[in-house]
């Protein structure tokens, strides 16, 4: 049996539900500030060298050879890439800060993946989408406006640290979205659909905010 698989994985998974459930209603970490991202640090949060391992109690053992990345929804060219498909892809790199809802950020990350734009490009979105939904292989889900995901800054990422990712960091495959919180980086991501509605993800309709600005402490709704 997976490790994913054992059933204790569900009792971890609703314990770390209701207690951030319970964050959400009382505002935990909320200082009431605001700032820029000139404010390297945001709000609320503090610097950490180590790089935690949060996920739902779940973390799927995805090989290469069986993963897929689908684009569809509203754009011209619906598409499922295979790893080859996916790699064979212009490969980019971004350096950047990241910065967790439960209060921690990591300067300097050095990631190596295929840009958003290049994945815009080969989907083709329709005029008429507006927002993009993002399912991870351990059910996760999460939104973004479109304008948010298309920011040059983003990437979906294979590599940390010159290093493939690890299971534990949602290798073989996350979003990378610095500028808001990481909840919004899904991990082991496998399905990007183009919407014209927005449609919030697991946190969002859990008491999570919508967009999740670190600098406006958008922690939770």
């Amino acid at each position: 049996m997976d490790q994913d698989d054992k059933p204790e994985a569900g009792g971890i998974r609703q314990k770390l539900v209701e207690t951030k459930q319970a964050w959400a209603r009382a505002g935990r970490l909320l200082t009431g500030q605001r700032a820029t991202p000139e404010q390297r640090l945001p709000p609320g949060q503090r610097l950490v060298k180590d790089y935690p391992v949060l996920d739902l109690g779940i973390q799927p053992n995805v090989p290469e050879g069986a993963f897929r990345l689908t684009l569809d929804g509203l754009v011209e060219n619906p598409v499922t890439l295979d790893w080859a498909a996916f790699t064979a892809l212009p490969q980019e790199e971004r350096f950047n800060d990241i910065h967790c809802v439960t209060q921690w950020s990591r300067y300097d990350n050095t990631w190596h993946g295929v840009a958003v734009a290049t994945l815009l490009d080969l989907a083709k979105p329709k005029p008429e989408a507006k927002f993009v939904s993002f399912e991870g292989y351990d059910g996760y889900t999460t939104n973004l406006t479109l304008d948010d995901f298309a920011l040059p800054e983003n990437l979906l990422a294979h590599s940390w640290e010159g290093e493939r990712l690890t299971r534990q960091h949602g290798g073989p495959l996350r979003v990378i979205v610095p500028h808001l919180y990481f909840w919004k980086s899904t991990k082991w991501v496998k399905r990007i659909t183009f919407l014209a509605q927005n449609k919030p993800g697991f946190w969002e309709v859990r008491g999570y905010h919508d967009r999740g600005d670190p600098w406006l402490e958008e922690r939770y709704g």
